[in-house]
């Protein structure tokens, strides 16, 4: 086996030209797959940081029904104080949660005393929100971050800010409607001024907890979601399976699960985003096999046609078509092997460069995000082996031909 390798790649060395251009195109391919998978590797997981650290977290635990009905925000689909005592054990005994923030989400009338608009609001402890959401201060635009809210105090979207003329210190009144139907309205200071991950737009707000509790009239203590934080968001899956199977076994008195728990991206139009990065991935990844197996195909093919009378001398001194078989797929192995390391090497040396260069850009309100390119060992071993994996298979037709040829026509070829 050892001599077939000698041999075939001294046969590479015979046509350098062809090598070197086979070899080039190979490199290429796959520096573009990894620096692709790198960059906007990069930017989902920079993205999905931004969303489920400032505004989702990694996963909401629910009243069941109560995101088929989000849009309307029905405060009837509250969990109360013994659901929310028994969600909380959960989570307290799961190791991989790192911190959480209990919620309720209403909407409300909000008057500047001249005008009136609508609102979506949450409320939250602002202790519990900043360990859940560590990057909910970076949304705030104007106004103090510390402590993100007081007693009383009211974080608005820059949309009802810049429409209503609203400004930092400002009263104004929040009028809302409770479960039961009976309507109060309650005074706010304008605390800040909160943008969306997405863009300027978006009417979502943030208050206190006691005092949604406050404005709703509620007697008890209830919340309408828990945005749960994991220590390391590679587990979302077991957790999420772990948790889920906790509060699946949680049934009221007609024996039907009172909870339901979904990840964010579940909730999360962004999540349309990143499948679409995926899929992009995916037909790169398409294209560089398209590259490999071609070139590949193209070299072998002329490789046999040129040394048609040394296949025929070789067989006819005896040598088996499994061996003459094998040193053209010996070959194209070679080729992929020579084009891939390269490559590999070509792109961790660029992904370290663009590194130490720094990319940044802006999306939506997000200014100066700082894009850090890497490349895991489980991708690098993958691209590996497909492209080595297309060399070989893109060898066989070429070398089973070779392997067939009669040895009288072969020496007769001119």
């Amino acid at each position: 086996m050892l001599n077939i390798f000698k041999i075939g790649w001294r046969n590479l060395l015979r046509y350098k030209r062809r090598t070197l251009l086979t070899s080039t195109l190979i490199t290429l391919g796959v520096m573009a797959v990894l620096l692709f998978i790198s960059v906007s590797g990069s930017f989902k997981a920079l993205m999905i940081g931004q969303i489920t650290d400032s505004m989702m977290g990694h996963l909401q635990i629910h009243h069941k029904g109560y995101l088929a009905s989000m849009d309307s925000l029905p405060l009837n689909l509250n969990l109360n104080g013994r659901q929310i005592q028994k969600v909380a054990e959960i989570l307290e005994d799961n190791e991989a949660v790192d911190a959480y923030s209990m919620r309720v989400k209403l909407g409300a009338m909000f008057s500047n005393f001249n005008e009136t608009t609508n609102i979506r609001l949450t409320a939250m402890n602002p202790e519990m929100e900043l360990q859940a959401m560590p990057m909910l201060e970076e949304r705030i635009l104007k106004g103090r971050r510390e402590g993100l809210l007081g007693k009383g105090e009211i974080l608005i979207p820059e949309l009802i800010a810049r429409g209503m003329k609203v400004k930092i210190g400002d009263a104004i009144v929040l009028v809302a409607t409770n479960k039961d139907g009976s309507v109060n309205g309650q005074q706010f200071i304008v605390r800040g001024i909160v943008g969306r991950i997405s863009g300027p737009g978006g009417r979502d707000g943030y208050i206190r907890l006691n005092d949604a509790k406050s404005l709703l009239r509620m007697d008890g203590n209830e919340i309408s979601e828990i945005a749960v934080r994991l220590k390391n968001m590679d587990n979302l899956q077991p957790v999420f399976q772990s948790l889920k199977s906790k509060l699946s076994a949680v049934k009221n008195r007609k024996g039907k699960p009172v909870f339901e728990i979904h990840t964010w991206d579940k909730m999360s139009p962004f999540s349309k985003i990143a499948n679409m990065i995926d899929l992009m991935t995916f037909f790169i990844k398409i294209m560089l096999v398209s590259i490999v197996l071609v070139s590949i195909m193209n070299v072998m093919i002329m490789s046999v046609y040129e040394r048609i009378n040394e296949i025929g001398t070789i067989a006819a001194i005896g040598t088996q078509p499994g061996r003459i078989m094998a040193l053209f797929v010996t070959e194209g192995f070679l080729l992929g092997i020579l084009g891939t390391l390269v490559g590999v090497v070509l792109s961790l040396f660029t992904i370290g460069g663009l590194n130490y260069i720094g990319i940044s850009f802006d999306f939506g309100r997000q200014e100066g995000l700082l894009l850090a390119p890497t490349i895991g060992a489980g991708d690098v071993l993958m691209v590996v082996g497909i492209v080595i994996g297309i060399a070989v298979l893109g060898s066989l037709q070429p070398a089973w031909k070779a392997a067939k040829m009669d040895p009288i026509t072969a020496l007769r070829h001119v």
